[in-house]
């Protein structure tokens, strides 16, 4: 009995896996096809799509499927702080999409595996924290890798390298944010139910942004859904991955433990750097497969390094 059950909880984690692999990478790659091969130039847009299909669905997932328990803000305070971590994530949605339309997936990712470095940056200067010597001595290749891929980088671009960094910031930004600001007990949210008041708040600040910047979006959406006649499926199916990533990024932490996600975490980068190349073609370097490797070499030495240090 115990060994049937032990199967079907295997089988239910590795599920689990698969689908988070394929919901986040899934999202990247149409994100990339989107917003650089089918002339849908609109990322802050995009984002805005995806954060309105998260309201929608967190609600629905929270309120009426009850997949967690609904956890109200108590206080303005609290709401003021989630309103601004959703400005910081929106920032680092919107930075991270528009550098896809400029930048391949592969180099993209090599970028955002530089997190772990910027983390440990805002948490030394935001709350003091220090780590140890040889931990932050991991993060060294960590940032001479992308240093290397960024050389020997073809496709190499100014505006879409600095949207990319400033993305990576942002993330990581929120999380020792987030740390900071909803640290107390009566103030923690899961991060279902911080999508749940993020999300529409994130639409909301997004809405007057993408009018000024993208005035011309529905018009040119319009156009481009005459052409192509997938264009709206294209784009629902793309928002709908958005909020499941994020689903299923709480079930596989729920479900496994915190080492198992840095593990599958460090992976998925590397699976996503893969299917990228093989999918747009992208010419990609010795120099810069060597220096991505690098850099997932020194994410891996950090997450060790760290837990061993606890």
């Amino acid at each position: 009995m115990s060994s049937s059950s032990s199967k079907k909880q295997t089988l239910f984690i590795s599920t689990l896996i698969i689908s988070w692999y394929s919901s986040n990478i899934g999202v990247l790659l149409l994100n990339k096809f989107l917003l650089s091969n089918y002339g849908f130039k609109f990322p802050i847009f995009l984002t805005m799509c995806h954060m309105s299909a998260c309201a929608i669905l967190s609600y629905i997932s929270i309120v009426f499927l009850k997949l967690v328990p609904l956890q109200s803000l108590k206080s303005r305070s609290q709401f003021l702080k989630v309103a601004t971590l959703s400005i910081v994530f929106c920032a680092s949605v919107v930075g991270g999409n528009i550098s896809l339309r400029y930048l391949p997936v592969s180099f993209n990712q090599a970028v955002g595996a530089t997190t772990p470095f910027f983390t440990a940056l805002f948490a030394y200067v935001m709350t003091l924290k220090r780590e140890a010597w040889v931990t932050y001595g991991a993060l060294v290749p960590v940032v001479a890798g992308v240093v290397i891929a960024s050389g020997g980088e073809p496709g190499f671009h100014w505006f879409g390298f600095i949207m990319c960094i400033s993305a990576t910031a942002a993330r990581a930004f929120k999380s020792v944010l987030q740390g900071i600001l909803l640290s107390s007990e009566g103030e923690k949210l899961n991060s279902m139910n911080l999508m749940l008041y993020m999300s529409p708040i994130a639409v909301i600040a997004l809405l007057p942004v993408t009018l000024v910047m993208e005035p011309d979006v529905i018009s040119l959406t319009l156009t481009l859904a005459k052409q192509h006649q997938y264009m709206w499926i294209l784009l629902l199916v793309n928002s709908v991955m958005a909020y499941s990533a994020n689903l299923l990024n709480f079930l596989v932490t729920k479900h496994t433990s915190a080492l198992t996600l840095q593990v599958l975490g460090n992976a998925k980068g590397a699976v996503a750097v893969v299917i990228s190349i093989l999918i747009f073609r992208n010419p990609v370097t010795v120099m810069g497969i060597g220096g991505y490797s690098i850099t997932v070499l020194g994410v891996v030495a950090y997450g060790e390094t760290k837990r061993r240090s606890r």
